[in-house]
């Protein structure tokens, strides 16, 4: 016959390990390392002061950056509102390089560079506004800011002169489909290529644009481009 003698509790704890509970497992092991927890609690509560500073921190960084990153593009607006003969960019100049040197963490700082190079664009500096323009695509920026500063770098080549690399550099924007500024790309590289007198390779970018993009807002100039090669 079975033993049904009932176990008292004293006897239970003395039995083996599988017979105690979790929460008494818990306990007995906070108990024996006892040190080492509370050296962790400290280590994580330092953790935490020094995560909550840095963020404190960043955020402070964005809101000055902003500020004056809005200054500066504010100075941009009023002086390109101006006549050319009382147009002064200097000022806008030396705001974008200050939200550059002062704010380089902030969020807009990266913005900044093109800004800056756009001004060297409009004061016809062209080599400078390449470099700048190329030491923002360095920064590895968002796809649509990549594609906006090559179709600026082209425009400056255009300027200077040198169609032939213009051309590459938009060819490169039109060859990826998914490209936002991929249709003006596309009528800024026809326009290129008639300027560079190929005729042919205009006329077919304007009829693969007129195919492709027949619902775009640029399909009536498309259009009008491609009856002047006809």
């Amino acid at each position: 016959m079975i033993d049904k003698k009932k176990i008292s509790r004293k006897e239970l704890l003395k039995g083996p390990d599988e017979f105690m509970t979790l929460s008494e497992k818990v306990a007995l092991f906070v108990s024996e390392h006892s040190k080492a927890f509370k050296a962790g609690v400290t280590a994580l509560a330092a953790a935490l002061l020094v995560y909550l500073g840095v963020t404190s921190y960043t955020h402070y960084i964005d809101k000055k950056g902003q500020t004056a990153y809005n200054k500066a593009y504010h100075e941009v607006m009023n002086s390109l509102n101006q006549t050319p003969e009382k147009r002064d960019l200097k000022k806008a100049e030396d705001l974008f390089k200050e939200v550059i040197k002062d704010y380089g963490f902030s969020k807009v700082s990266l913005l900044a560079s093109p800004q800056l190079a756009y001004l060297q664009f409009q004061e016809k500096k062209y080599d400078e506004a390449i470099s700048l323009y190329n030491a923002f695509l360095k920064e590895n920026p968002p796809a649509e800011y990549r594609d906006m500063a090559r179709l600026a770098i082209a425009a400056c080549h255009e300027e200077k002169g040198d169609f032939a690399k213009a051309i590459e550099i938009l060819q490169g924007v039109t060859s990826a489909p998914s490209s936002l500024f991929r249709e003006e790309a596309m009528l800024s590289l026809a326009r290129l290529y008639k300027l560079a007198n190929q005729n042919e390779k205009a006329k077919e970018t304007l009829e693969k644009f007129v195919e492709s993009f027949q619902n775009s807002p640029f399909f009536p100039l498309a259009k009008a481009y491609l009856a002047e090669l006809s």
